[in-house]
């Protein structure tokens, strides 16, 4: 297997927050200030996450999809599907808007030589950044998007139907993606990418199996690790790590209570260890900047490319709770209204769902695809995974048992975000 390039999900932050005592009582002033107005946010939510009728909408009348409440979107008169059997773009510039080197430049250069054309990446380092983007009226073609944003890229007209009949490689997906309950009928979406979200770690700096305590989560908060741990820069994600460790697996919660928690967990999770929040721990962690990181499942298996010459891939580590009841989630790709080269686009749809590209874009970007030809056995037969990283496979069960992290109403994403920036605002 050829090394992974590594998605850098985002630009590296640089942000250690400090172990002083002064830093720790900036950080706690700051929760603490936040923390009021977390009550008055929520009084705003009409019904919880989750509960909004495929027909109705959530707060401000953006409609919330869920596993337990499907959404099929309705498509405006203005804004149908293109045409059948139409000729791809002639010497066209595809534009993509992705995360960075989250994209194989196998699968772009040989898309450019099928169709004549190019492809012009643009990265953005999170969602929120991304959204901006979009609506100030950019005329990228695709987007690498998440379900958590479905309701505003529907509702903003953002986002173009797609015509099924340019993309037969469908059949190649799990078929769950071709229904899947954040867009019935895939009518704007194709999958991408799937990861769990759990712990991962340097055996040689980490002398406990973390799978084997009682709560693998609470090791982030151990003080014997303090300055060698990480955690996610990306606010859902870190916040439901933080829920479901308190064994709160509601991880989409309206709660101001659950959420006042939340925010005493990060202000003792800084006084314990006092991580480092980043996306980087694909390269930090190998190379021995901390020892004990929240990752995603494709970072932990790209870290094997950042290992030190002469060190062996099997000192890394990867948890993630065996019946599947973690943060489990895909990524998708769509096209975009604005794009010029509605055709092409749907053709990169295509091939990105051909088996053999899905296959080396993943041992190039080390996030898993849906693909019905990939099994576990397959991929550590196949030396895309190794076995001490079997952990990290993504199975289709654990989309049944695992925790989503969903679309917040307006005044809940308003709270969540209140806690995580006072959380953020408080490093050095």
């Amino acid at each position: 297997m050829s090394g992974p390039i590594g998605p850098e999900r985002g630009l590296p932050s640089e942000n250690r927050f400090g172990s002083s005592r002064r830093q720790f009582l900036v950080r706690a002033a700051i929760l603490a200030a936040a923390v009021p107005t977390l009550g008055a946010a929520l009084e705003a939510c009409s019904k919880p996450p989750g509960q909004s009728g495929s027909s109705g909408g959530g707060g401000g009348g953006l409609k919330i999809a869920s596993p337990d409440n499907p959404v099929k979107w309705d498509i405006p008169a203005d804004n149908q599907a293109i045409a059948d059997g139409l000729a791809p773009e002639k010497g066209a510039t595809l534009k993509i808007y992705n995360y960075a080197d989250y994209l194989s430049p196998k699968a772009i250069s040989d898309f450019e030589a099928k169709y004549a054309c190019k492809i012009e990446v643009s990265t953005f380092n999170d969602g929120d950044e991304a959204l901006t983007k979009l609506r100030s009226g950019v005329d990228f073609d695709i987007y690498n998007a998440n379900y958590n944003e479905m309701g505003k890229l529907v509702t903003g007209g953002l986002l173009r139907p797609i015509n099924h009949s340019y993309i037969p490689n469908i059949k190649n997906v799990w078929s769950t993606f071709t229904n899947p309950w954040y867009d019935q009928g895939w009518q704007f979406t194709v999958p991408y990418t799937i990861y769990t979200t759990g712990i991962g770690w340097r055996s040689d700096q980490v002398p406990a199996k973390i799978g084997d305590l009682k709560n693998p989560y609470e090791s982030l908060w151990d003080p014997q690790y303090k300055n060698k741990t990480a955690i996610l820069d990306d606010w859902h994600s870190a916040m439901a790590m933080v829920l479901l460790k308190l064994g709160i697996t509601d991880i989409n919660t309206s709660s101001a209570d659950d959420l006042k928690k939340v925010s005493d967990q990060l202000t003792a999770l800084v006084q314990a260890t006092s991580p480092k929040v980043t996306i980087t721990m694909y390269s930090d962690l190998p190379a021995g900047q901390f020892a004990l990181s929240q990752m995603w499942s494709g970072d932990i298996i790209n870290a094997q490319s950042y290992l030190p010459e002469g060190v062996k891939p099997d000192i890394l580590q990867y948890w993630f709770p065996s019946d599947g009841k973690g943060l489990v989630d895909n990524d998708m790709l769509v096209t975009l209204k604005g794009g010029k080269n509605p055709v092409l686009a749907h053709l990169f749809l295509n091939h990105m769902l051909d088996p053999d590209v899905a296959k080396e874009n993943f041992s190039a970007i080390g996030y898993q695809p849906p693909q019905n030809t990939i099994t576990p056995d397959s991929l550590v037969s196949e030396e895309f995974i190794p076995e001490n990283l079997r952990s990290a496979i993504v199975k289709p069960e654990y989309f049944e048992a695992g925790f989503r992290t969903l679309e917040l109403e307006p005044a809940n994403d308003t709270a969540w975000h209140n806690v995580w920036n006072a959380f953020k605002a408080g490093g050095s």
